[in-house]
């Protein structure tokens, strides 16, 4: 769950800097790319998210599904709060109250 919070965190980061594509043309969507995959970040955040992909393969391997599934939905937590505090963005109480619920979900959830 981290790591992959952490990679989407890392590609949001890229794309934040490189902007957004001003015409959905292919030769513009490849220049984009294009500048996206020569940052840093861009292939941290890949790798991270690989990394969190193959985790979840191995927890599905050890765990019930209805163990795992309910766990990564604490990414969604996690993601507001890096969103906040790492990428300083606003983050709407709505949005927090819906953390909130998300918590308690997956708190009811690992106690049955």
């Amino acid at each position: 769950m981290i790591a992959g919070t952490a990679g989407d965190l890392a590609v949001s980061h890229t794309m934040k800097k490189i902007g957004h594509v001003e015409v959905l043309h292919p030769a513009s969507i490849l220049r984009f790319l294009f500048r996206g995959f020569r940052m840093g970040w861009m292939w941290i955040g890949i790798a991270l998210m690989a990394i969190s992909f193959f985790s979840l393969l191995a927890l599905l391997s050890w765990a019930d599904v209805t163990v795992v599934v309910p766990a990564t939905a604490l990414s969604y937590v996690a993601g507001a709060f890096g969103a906040r505090f790492l990428l300083h963005e606003r983050v709407a109480p709505l949005r927090w109250a819906g953390a909130l619920l998300v918590c308690l979900g997956v708190a009811i959830l690992s106690g049955s």
